[in-house]
């Protein structure tokens, strides 16, 4: 990827440039704050800019509006320092149009984990940058509306936290049976997304606490850190089990647990994301005879996920973003 780096920090700048250039990108410049990275952007359009939400004069977040006024292409991942009381920040950046998060490790941490997922999120947020590839479905449109209240359970990574800002608040309370969100997001941001989602939603949204009971006017948000399951006629329980692949949560536990307790009255909804999770839990909801929607590649900012489901022939509709809200309505039941 041809990459901008963005930093006040000169260790941190040096620090970037030679991970990303040792994992084979083109820097092609940096920047010590905000007005350096637009300008740098819009002389070298680069395919990312690493952008630091701390910098002097203008702010990343300010860098981010700029950008999305302006109708840039450049994705951008973030690197900066996070910690639970920054979650709203980072929702902040999400929101205003970064496509991933990466936390700059703590003294002492080493560095290696850091670089792999650097690495990782740029080449993702490039990817998403130059737009849809190989294959584009044609839509599956979805069936006439359904007699039965379903269970909805959504599953989504990068670039989830702005489809979750579109859908949940086209979505009508109540809802089904009830809604369970799986976003792949580190522990302490989940907390911030769904109280942003919720001020924006007719569903009350809220972090899973554990004991919760699906409730048609609720959608609940996995806790970054911890493992979603649902147990004992539809009440929640968090786990602090060992990372599946490398997460935590794990969509596939969810799916699977929420597929096995409400069999065919069971909605899954796959939305952008790197990778394949939801796609085992996605194969036990159509042995039980629930339905599966997945968003279309037009719409994703990473079309992981939901491609992985489509392509395993388990979706019932594969739709772009604003007609998934239609559709699960017909589906779940409001």
């Amino acid at each position: 990827m041809r990459i901008v780096v963005a930093d006040d920090s000169a260790f941190m700048r040096r620090v970037l440039v030679d991970a990303l250039r040792a994992r084979g990108h083109d820097v092609l410049g940096v920047a010590k704050d905000g007005d350096e990275a637009l300008a740098l952007c819009a002389s070298l359009q680069p395919d990312v800019l690493t952008l630091d939400l701390a910098m002097p004069g203008r702010d990343g977040i300010e860098v981010l509006k700029a950008m999305r006024a302006g109708r840039s292409r450049v994705a951008v991942v973030v690197v900066s320092a996070f910690s639970p009381a920054s979650g709203a920040r980072a929702v902040d950046a999400l929101s205003e149009g970064a496509v991933e998060l990466v936390a700059k490790p703590a003294v002492g941490e080493g560095l290696q984990e850091f670089i792999a997922e650097l690495d990782e999120k740029v080449r993702a947020a490039g990817e998403s940058a130059a737009g849809p590839r190989g294959r584009l479905p044609v839509p599956k449109r979805p069936r006439p509306r359904c007699a039965k209240r379903r269970a909805v359970v959504v599953a989504c990574s990068t670039g989830g936290p702005r489809a979750l800002s579109e859908l949940l608040p086209a979505l009508p309370a109540p809802l089904g049976v009830g809604t369970l969100v799986v976003q792949h997001m580190p522990p302490g941001f989940t907390a911030s997304l769904a109280d942003r989602l919720d001020g924006s939603s007719k569903l009350e949204v809220r972090e899973a606490a554990g004991g919760d009971r699906l409730e048609p006017g609720t959608a609940l948000i996995a806790p970054g850190g911890r493992h979603l399951r649902l147990e004992n006629g539809g009440i929640t329980r968090l786990s602090e089990g060992a990372p599946i692949g490398g997460l935590r949560p794990r969509a596939d536990l969810t799916i699977r647990d929420i597929a096995r307790e409400y069999k065919d009255r069971t909605l899954l909804v796959v939305l952008t994301g790197m990778g394949k999770d939801g796609l085992e839990g996605a194969q036990e909801v159509k042995r039980q005879g629930g339905v599966v929607l997945v968003e279309a590649e037009s719409t994703c900012t990473v079309y992981g996920m939901p491609r992985a489901v489509a392509e395993a022939g388990l979706a019932d509709a594969e739709l772009p973003l604003p007609e998934l809200a239609a559709a699960i309505v017909a589906e779940a039941g409001a």
